[in-house]
């Protein structure tokens, strides 16, 4: 599995849209309230695992892994993550059926779990202003819920050729 975290807030950025008939109004908010989604995902079946956390911290990265682990308890899962601090903090709780692996520095191109990110922006949150964060967490675990039950999208997104022939 390959795992990520992402920040979705109350800023928004509008995107091109097109609306038959009448020039369409987009409104833009700028509020700095944030909430970080936390997804783990196996290019090879499309099984997508994630979480909805307030923070990034080794603390919130232990809820997650833990979660993933007694998600597939029956398996050993080996989890390739990035450098962040908190997924190589000393405090981090690792489930037993799970090993780490780092992949290099500033490389988020071989992880396939950006291209979820990419897919709930698009998809969830183009052109939307949000009352409160609530309404903003609302939103993504409505759109992870939709990605984990759609293993078919998230195999095509994430099913990268050098993944698939290494195994």
């Amino acid at each position: 599995m390959f795992q990520d975290e992402a920040r979705f807030g109350r800023i928004n950025s509008s995107r091109k849209c097109w609306v038959q008939g009448e020039r369409p109004t987009v409104y833009c908010q700028i509020v700095r309230e944030y909430t970080y989604a936390y997804a783990a995902v196996c290019p090879f079946d499309g099984t997508t695992d994630s979480l909805v956390l307030p923070v990034v911290s080794s603390a919130a990265m232990s809820v997650f892994l833990g979660e993933v682990g007694k998600r597939h308890i029956d398996k050993t899962i080996i989890m390739f993550m990035d450098k962040a601090g908190w997924h190589i903090a000393k405090d981090l709780k690792i489930p037993k059926n799970m090993r780490l692996i780092s992949l290099p520095s500033h490389s988020p191109e071989l992880n396939p779990t950006e291209h979820l990110w990419d897919e709930l922006r698009e998809k969830c949150f183009h052109n939307l202003t949000f009352d409160s964060i609530l309404a903003v967490e609302d939103r993504l675990v409505s759109g992870l819920l939709d990605l984990e039950n759609d293993k078919l999208l998230v195999h095509s997104l994430s099913g990268f050729d050098w993944i698939l022939t290494i195994a």
